[in-house]
Formats: C-alpha cells, sequence, structure tokens
C-alpha cells in the first residue's frame, strides 16, 4: 500500500518533489514557471517600507513619503515644516500666558490660578498625544484642520472669558474648560508633525526628534517674550489672543494646502480651505468687537477695586472686643484725676 505522504512528495501524478536543491515544480508545469512563482511569493512575504506598520502599533499605517512630489525641494520643505513648528509653539504659548493674565486680572490669586491652568493644559497634551495616533493616516489634513480649531478655540478664548464674567461673574470653569481644549490641540500637534516631516524625507527618528523639539522650543521662547513685551503693551488682552489666533491659521493652512496640496483630494481641499476662511473671517470680524468689550470689563474691574477701597471693612467679634477695650483703657487716665478732685 502507497503511504499518502510518499504519493504527495514524490508522486508524479499528484504534487511534483519539493525537497531542497530539488525543481520544486508543479506535476505538469514547467520549471520557469515554479520558479516565478516561488519568486513572487518571497517577494510578497518582504514589507514594503511605504506600507509598514508603524512602530509599536496601536495606529493605521502612515501614508507613502512624499520625496519629489513636493512643490519645492526636500529640504526646503522640510525647512517649512520647522518653520511651522516654530510659528505654532509661539502661538500655544501666548494662549496660555492669555489665559494666566485674564486669570490675574479677573480672579486674581495668581498662584493658584496660574498652577491649575498650566497643570489642566500639560495634561490635555498627554491626551492629545494619545489621541492623534489614529489620525496619522491622514496627517496632513488633520494637521491643518487641528490647527484650524486652535486658531479659533485660542483667538476667541479671551473674548469669551470677558463674556462669561459680565454675564455671570464667574470666569473659572469657562477658563479650566479653554485650558483643557487649547491643550488637547497643542498635544495632537507634535505626532501629526512628526509624521509629515518623516514623509518627506527619511532620518533617524531621535534626529527628528530634536529637530521639531529645537523649532518648538525656540518658538515658544519668542512668543513667551512678545506677549508681555510687544502684544499687551500694544494690543491688549483680547486683541493680542485674536491677532495670534488668525496667525495660527495661517501658519497651518500654508503648511497643509500649499506644502502638501498634493495629499488632499478636491474634497477634503475645499472643506479645510472653506473651515480656515471662516475661522480667519471670525477672528477679524471679531477685532471690531473687541474694543467695547475690553472696555466694559475695564470700568467693571475698576468699578469693583473703587468699592472695595472705599467701603471700610466690617469688623468682626473679636476686631470689635479690642476696639472697645482700647477706647476703655484710653479713658481711664482722664477719669482718675477728675475723681481726685
Amino acid at each position: 500500500m502507497t503511504d499518502p505522504i510518499e504519493a504527495l512528495a514524490g508522486g508524479s501524478g499528484t504534487i511534483g518533489r519539493l525537497a531542497p536543491g530539488g525543481p520544486g515544480v508543479v506535476a505538469g508545469g514547467a520549471p520557469g514557471r515554479s520558479r516565478a512563482v516561488s519568486g513572487r511569493s518571497r517577494a510578497a512575504s518582504v514589507p514594503r517600507p511605504d506600507r509598514a506598520e508603524p512602530a509599536g502599533g496601536g495606529g493605521a499605517a502612515p501614508e507613502p513619503p512624499l520625496s519629489g512630489r513636493l512643490p519645492v525641494p526636500d529640504g526646503t520643505g522640510r525647512f517649512l515644516v520647522l518653520l511651522a513648528v516654530f510659528v505654532c509653539a509661539a502661538c500655544g504659548l501666548v494662549y496660555e500666558l492669555t489665559l494666566i493674565a485674564v486669570a490675574d486680572h479677573l480672579v486674581g490669586d495668581t498662584v493658584t490660578q496660574t498652577s491649575v491652568v498650566l497643570s489642566l493644559m500639560v495634561f490635555a497634551m498627554g491626551i492629545g498625544s494619545l489621541a492623534a495616533k489614529r489620525m496619522r493616516r491622514r496627517a496632513s489634513f488633520s494637521f491643518g484642520l487641528i490647527e484650524a480649531l486652535l486658531a479659533l478655540v485660542g483667538g476667541t478664548s479671551t473674548m469669551v472669558l470677558f463674556a462669561a464674567h459680565l454675564w455671570f461673574g464667574e470666569i473659572r470653569p469657562v477658563l479650566f474648560g479653554f485650558a483643557l481644549a487649547i491643550g488637547f490641540l497643542i498635544g495632537m500637534e507634535m505626532p501629526l508633525l512628526m509624521t509629515l516631516i518623516q514623509r518627506i524625507r527619511r532620518q533617524d527618528p531621535g534626529g527628528a526628534v530634536a529637530d521639531l523639539s529645537a523649532a518648538d522650543y525656540v518658538g515658544a521662547l519668542l512668543g513667551g517674550l512678545a506677549f508681555p513685551f510687544l502684544l499687551l503693551p500694544h494690543l491688549g488682552q483680547l486683541n493680542a489672543s485674536l491677532l495670534i489666533g488668525v496667525v495660527n491659521a495661517f501658519a497651518g493652512g500654508a503648511v497643509v494646502l500649499w506644502l502638501f496640496r498634493r495629499d488632499l483630494g478636491r474634497r477634503p481641499r475645499a472643506v479645510l480651505l472653506a473651515f480656515s476662511a471662516a475661522v480667519v473671517a471670525t477672528l477679524v470680524g471679531a477685532m471690531a468687537l473687541g474694543g467695547s468689550l475690553d472696555e466694559a470689563v475695564t470700568r467693571t474691574v475698576q468699578e469693583a477695586e473703587a468699592d472695595a477701597t472705599a467701603e471700610p471693612p466690617h469688623p468682626g467679634p473679636e476686631e470689635a472686643d479690642r476696639t472697645a477695650i482700647a477706647a476703655s483703657a484710653a479713658a481711664v487716665p482722664a477719669v482718675v484725676p477728675a475723681a481726685v478732685c
């Protein structure tokens, strides 16, 4: 009785011999066809670099490289991405400083408000970085959308806080909400920018992180110095945040709609262009209303400070007792000589 394994391995009527060094020919086929099939099998087993899963998993594969498909040379493209990182970092720090300045102006207790705002923003940045992992497959469109949202939220934050102060007299819930929202959007920037700059030209991840971090930190330095010495003295808190929002929207839109325009289909490009234009129009239009709102808030703050200065503090029970004892002690020297006489 013939062994079925031998029949499969060596029988000429079913499957040819597949031993190492053997022809590996399918019965009835030619050796050339077998080698072609084997070559295709080996090629299919090797993953393509542009379709490989990102290290660490947890997200969709990124888009293929863009080397040679940009409207400028690759080196210029990388420089423009780093320039966008620089500008966006400056805008992000101005948003943070604006929230702190508004809280100090309307609430007081600077140390507490600064600590809470910064802590919430840093926490939200971590959550935003995790959320951006799922958006890397459409990194260019996602980055443009996030920058437009950040420009809208950060640019209008001061106006909304001023309105909350006038209407409700309390801004802390709104303040903390803006700190979380702005921090979340800022945290989503870096993973997407890392994906974009690597798609222009592959480089060592450590070198890419170093380049992005340097542009980010230097941009934050510019924003931190421009806010107290340039923006506040000449524009005020309200118009400063609105102008920075316009700059933020232009920086993000220029990178995506021009540099990475070949990544976008016709409909995504139209959606992103329309949304960015609407954000810029909203911020520019808000500047016309910012003057009256700023004056109203300044007037209410000055009135509150004047009332607090003019109205004497009400003495508590202990202070009233001390005042009565002091008055009695002062009356004793005048009473004693009269009694002796």
